[in-house]
């Protein structure tokens, strides 16, 4: 018996010869316009939009922030904004911390508010004076604030030296002082940069990433630091060198080495010294000494308790009433937190991580080098310290004196920290003029090729 094969039923329907070719169409008849509505669009960058609506496409845009890719105009503004209002929370804190402890002397109770505004109102001089400067100028600046840093750094081992609380870390000159590594931390950053930035893919190599930021130049900044026996700028100074040598392209290999010998050196450092080792047992909880080493740091942690969500109001603190040693320095955060509470503590970190964001956009968009490497230093300068201090009296790090940046008392620092500023805010400043030079540019280019596609003769040699 023969079987007839039977064709499928379902037929699959080709092209129709002769009418539109191969897409079934009828010919001469276009294919429909696609809806621009619904036109899949690249990002600015010219990267695929994330898919969804939702979270995906809101952490898209804050990471697109964070990178820098809206005008720089965001950047220079915030960076600016933040300095501001933490310069003028700082002054109001030293004022309500400091007040208490001076009424019984004979400058008044309103001496280093006084101090402090005189030397806020010097540092934001200098840092409007150095943000006008173009990033040649500050390349230039290099080599001579280094010169004038290890200079002024000399100057605490003569009889100029000044100790403060068993650190040889000031110059005394009259009545007038000054602490000499707080320029240093300035120069080391723009120094490093220059000097990098000439280096270039050299820096791979074991012998550039030593030589000279590490060693000799970064050993003699430490050393002339140590002799101080100010552990906590050593450690800062540290964190700026580690920072600039990461951005310049150091292995990572480089970096566990150095820090495993990093780490050795601070446990000699702290077996050596009776202060330090004092310390650390105070931190990790055995206060069985004369001196009491853990008052300070317990008192701190009560104040930070009592602020609670809102805190006791502005001048309202307790333990400023000489339960804290120093309160208007390395301690402040703690008057801080007791007086405005969580909500203004939190306030405090969030100012500071904008700053850090706003440099961080500064350093991504930048096409030198130098502009990088230098932000990045300052970059880790202000945020790494606040981040110490900040660990320090909330009794995550032992208590190595590292004031905090804006806030705590001391016109040497507040007056570097506002000139770093101004360097960072110079390079946001020529990234716009940058921008600006850009736009008009397309701008004169649309023009003129508008202007020839107008005067273009149409065929028959009518215009």
């Amino acid at each position: 018996m023969v079987t007839t094969p039977h064709r499928s039923p379902r037929r699959t329907r080709g092209p129709r010869t002769g009418q539109g070719g191969s897409t079934g169409r009828p010919a001469g008849r276009p294919a429909a316009a696609r809806p621009e509505a619904t036109r899949r669009r690249p990002d600015r960058a010219g990267s695929p939009p994330p898919a969804g609506r939702g979270p995906a496409r809101w952490c898209h845009r804050m990471w697109s922030f964070l990178e820098g890719e809206s005008s720089s105009q965001a950047s220079y503004v915030l960076i600016l904004g933040c300095t501001l209002a933490l310069t003028v929370i700082g002054l109001i804190m030293v004022l309500s911390s400091s007040s208490v402890e001076n009424i019984g002397e004979t400058t008044g109770s309103y001496d280093l508010f006084m101090r402090q505004g005189v030397f806020a109102v010097v540092g934001l001089g200098a840092m409007v004076l150095i943000s006008r400067l173009g990033t040649d100028r500050l390349r230039r600046l290099a080599w001579p604030a280094l010169l004038i840093a290890v200079v002024l750094l000399m100057l605490v081992l003569t009889p100029l030296g000044h100790e403060v609380n068993g650190n040889r870390n000031w110059i005394r000159i009259g009545g007038f002082t000054a602490q000499p590594s707080e320029a240093a931390k300035l120069a080391l950053a723009l120094w490093a940069a220059a000097v990098l930035e000439r280096k270039g893919r050299l820096t791979g190599t074991l012998k550039h990433s030593i030589v000279p930021v590490l060693f000799p130049v970064g050993a003699v900044l430490l050393g002339l630091v140590m002799v101080g026996r100010d552990l906590g700028t050593a450690m800062v100074i540290m964190l700026v060198i580690a920072a600039v040598l990461f951005l310049a392209g150091t292995r990572l290999l480089y970096f566990a080495v150095a820090g495993a010998v990093a780490l050795l050196a601070a446990v000699v450092m702290a077996l050596v010294s009776a202060n330090r080792t004092v310390r650390i047992q105070a931190w990790l909880g055995n206060c069985d000494f004369a001196t009491d080493p853990c008052y300070q740091p317990q008192h701190g942690l009560y104040a930070l308790a009592s602020g609670g969500w809102w805190g006791l109001g502005l001048g309202q603190s307790r333990q400023k009433w000489s339960y804290i040693p120093e309160a208007e320095n390395d301690f402040i955060f703690t008057i801080l937190g007791e007086e405005l509470g969580l909500v203004g503590a939190l306030l405090v970190v969030a100012l500071f991580a904008g700053l850090a964001v706003g440099m961080f956009r500064v350093a991504r968009r930048a096409p030198s080098p130098f502009v990088r490497i230098c932000t990045g230093g300052i970059l880790a300068w202000i945020v790494g310290q606040a981040f110490i201090n900040i660990a320090m009296v909330t009794g995550l790090l032992p208590v190595i004196g590292v004031p905090l940046p804006f806030i705590s008392y001391g016109g040497s620092a507040l007056t570097f920290v506002l000139a770093a500023i101004g360097v960072v805010l110079a390079f946001a400043r020529e990234e716009r003029r940058r921008e600006a030079a850009a736009r008009a540019a397309a701008a004169t280019g649309s023009t003129t090729a508008g202007t020839a596609g107008g005067t273009t003769d149409l065929p028959g040699g009518r215009p």
